[in-house]
């Protein structure tokens, strides 16, 4: 299959004109296909739209520091600026996919080597499953002729439409040794000193977290792992972010960042959590337990507010749904969606600077609970509880939070996790949450 395997194309994206061809396919096995092709590879499959795959990078978006928003964005408009497309099924445009670190200073060395500060890849190929059809897309930056890129085209059509997948998925590596970064009395200092920190008034809430290092059995299938997180998780945003050497990021999302069609903005507010009980009865209980709980409440509604203030200045109202009870199957979160209509156009990119991080990830105020996550925790968070997801030409896009989720090379696995802070939080209950939030990360690994 060598036509799936070319490797990652680095010219600037003002190089040359951006070339996309695309098809309608049979359907065709998504774990099938993530098997096939070699990295740079990405996924994106939601609970609510299209699932979107893409393998190589006609273009590579790469950007650090504090304005590393803006250099993607104004990266990108080059290089949509001369895109030549066929055909008129949306699914299938050209999509930029990749993310950002959770800090402006994130340094992309040792476990985190091959994920800077931000990096996009304009796949080479990419497929898109939703209600329309399988779609499929190539792309090239400044090809020798157009017709090349559509010969290209039947190429790859044929050897994705031979690639199969029979049985289910391999079973999970599993794992035999785990090593964590915070003690558990490591852990009940923090805490206390966060709740210290609050009760002296210059904090209202901070989100801290783990790692947790894994030695598995055997190097993990990132295609089968993908395939166990959609058959357990398929109400989360599964991702996975696969440059072409180190590590992989992949994980189930509960948490939308933001998604923009057009001028309507759809985000959420999703904090305070509890566990799932073994019995229905037990379960009612502890969910209508956390729907009372005046600290959960409080955690969910310092998020809720901060979300809608940080839309405020893009958009004339903002609305805000019930709070409900989001249940996962291993734990139970308050969620309240929220939504919007821009007052101008904007870019999605625009969007995610102004959320990240949100309270539910970071805390309140921003720029203090930075100050003492990078005091507190143990290790780099990296791209973890940072956005991921993809945006296209018109500045439309979908981004997750990154959570429960993983950092992969071989037979090593890091699993992060993390809970929100407040004054009346207690160390205990929050080191449990933490281990609750471990739960979809080991599903795919044992």
């Amino acid at each position: 299959m060598e036509s799936l395997r070319s490797g990652d194309d680095r010219r600037d994206p003002a190089d040359g004109p951006l070339v996309t061809r695309r098809r309608e396919l049979a359907d065709v096995s998504r774990r099938a296909v993530l098997d096939a092709f070699e990295p740079p590879r990405g996924l994106w499959t939601p609970p609510d739209g299209p699932t979107i795959a893409g393998w190589g990078a006609a273009s590579t978006i790469a950007a650090d520091g504090p304005d590393r928003f803006d250099a993607v964005r104004d990266a990108a408009e080059r290089l949509f600026s001369g895109l030549d497309a066929d055909g008129e099924a949306a699914v299938a445009r050209p999509r930029l996919f990749g993310g950002f670190a959770f800090h402006d200073d994130h340094e992309p060395a040792g476990l985190w080597e091959g994920f800077p500060g931000a990096r996009f890849v304009l796949p080479q190929v990419q497929l898109a499953w939703s209600d329309d059809g399988v779609w499929l897309t190539v792309a090239a930056v400044d090809p020798p002729d157009p017709d090349a890129v559509d010969r290209r085209l039947d190429a790859v059509a044929e050897e994705i439409e031979a690639a199969d997948a029979t049985g289910d998925p391999c079973d999970p590596p599993g794992v035999v040794e785990r090593e964590r970064t915070t003690s558990r009395r490591e852990w009940r200092q923090q805490v206390r000193a966060a709740v210290e920190r609050i009760e002296g008034g210059d904090l209202r809430k901070v989100v801290l977290a783990q790692a947790l290092s894994t030695e598995l059995a055997a190097p993990l299938s990132l295609p089968d792992a993908m395939a166990r997180l959609d058959r357990s998780y398929p109400d989360c945003h599964r991702f996975l972010v696969q440059p072409e050497a180190g590590a992989s990021f992949f994980g189930a999302t509960p948490e939308r960042l933001v998604s923009l069609s057009g001028r309507t903005v759809r985000t959420e507010a999703l904090a305070g959590s509890t566990g799932r009980g073994d019995t229905p009865e037990e379960d009612e209980w502890l969910a209508n337990e956390l729907l009372g709980s005046e600290k959960d409440i409080h955690e969910h509604e310092l998020v809720a507010e901060a979300v809608r203030d940080q839309l405020a200045p893009f958009a004339g109202s903002v609305r805000t749904g019930q709070r409900t009870v989001r249940k996962l199957p291993t734990v139970q979160h308050l969620q309240t969606p929220i939504t919007a209509e821009l007052d101008d156009v904007e870019h999605v990119l625009s969007l995610v600077e102004a959320l990240h991080p949100t309270p539910a990830v970071g805390g309140l105020p921003p720029e203090t609970a930075w100050e003492t996550i990078k005091e507190t925790e143990t290790f780099d968070r990296g791209w973890y509880a940072a956005p991921v997801g993809w945006f296209d030409a018109a500045g439309d896009g979908a981004f997750a939070v990154g959570i429960r989720s993983a950092l992969a090379r071989g037979d090593r696995a890091t699993l992060f996790a993390g809970a929100g802070i407040v004054a009346d939080s207690d160390p205990d209950r929050e080191w449990d949450e933490v281990q609750l939030k471990y739960g979809p990360m080991l599903d795919a690994l044992e």
